[in-house]
């Protein structure tokens, strides 16, 4: 039986979702959780691989067990008494058998915020930035990456993917009146590519950067090129999107 469990964890204390030889990820201490549950060795995929640091308001995984050993509410309380406090599961729900929480995903959603004002309740959760910034202009330039789908340029180096096209659905900036959030919503992502779209929006915002040089950088495909990468407390991975039809009946509470 498969199914798709839902959680969300602050990634100040991992390194990252992917489970790593040395160091500690939120992939290991799930698999860890569900193994002592279930009295067998579970592995959990994940619907993306979020960097060091990064956040996840919602984050979908899939595992495989012959039969839950509790009932639905039962095994949800079981494992956040088992989790530590940065990870909280919220809802588990059976799916087909070749339901796939990673390739299945129609599309993912991330927000970035800034911080323009010193607090020291947000700011561990926000990129404190002082400077001023141009956030229409900033605008401007999200609609032309819009129109865009090869991001090599904003991509990691040296990655092993197969390919840097992603399709953005939406991308922009929402003042406030501590600062500000950018929206990007895509089918897929690179490494490291929403921190440097930021980056790079921000160096656009403050004058380090032309709106009509971003046209050029992105048909470079060259990270040098594009801006820097803006630190990962800001990020926060907040929808990931299925059809309805991978899903089963519901789990028994």
């Amino acid at each position: 039986m498969r199914y798709f469990i839902e959680f969300s964890y602050n990634g100040s204390d991992f390194h990252g979702w992917q489970r790593q030889n040395n160091a500690i990820s939120v992939q290991q201490v799930i698999e860890e959780s569900l193994t002592l549950i279930q009295s067998e060795i579970v592995n959990v995929i994940g619907a993306g691989r979020t960097d060091t640091g990064v956040h996840a308001k919602v984050m979908i995984a899939h595992f495989d067990v012959q039969e839950l050993s509790k009932t639905k509410n039962d095994f949800i309380f079981k494992l956040n008494q088992l989790l530590p406090k940065s990870i909280v599961i919220k809802n588990l729900r059976r799916v087909k058998d070749d339901a796939h929480a990673r390739f299945d995903a129609i599309s993912r959603t991330y927000l970035y915020y800034i911080s323009q004002v010193k607090d020291p309740f947000n700011n561990s959760l926000h990129y404190f930035y002082k400077e001023k910034l141009d956030w229409d202009l900033m605008n401007q330039a999200s609609k032309i990456i819009i129109n865009h789908n090869d991001f090599e340029c904003f991509s990691k180096s040296n990655t092993d993917v197969k390919t840097f096209l992603c399709d953005i659905e939406k991308a922009s900036w929402e003042t406030n009146i501590n600062g500000a959030v950018f929206k990007i919503t895509a089918n897929r992502f690179l490494r490291n590519m929403v921190r440097a779209v930021v980056g790079t929006l921000i160096e656009i915002g403050n004058g380090k950067k032309k709106i009509k040089d971003l046209e050029k950088i992105l048909v470079s495909k060259e990270r040098s090129k594009a801006g820097y990468s803006v630190p990962a407390n800001g990020l926060f991975l907040t929808e990931i999107k299925y059809s309805n039809s991978i899903y089963l009946k519901d789990v028994k509470n």
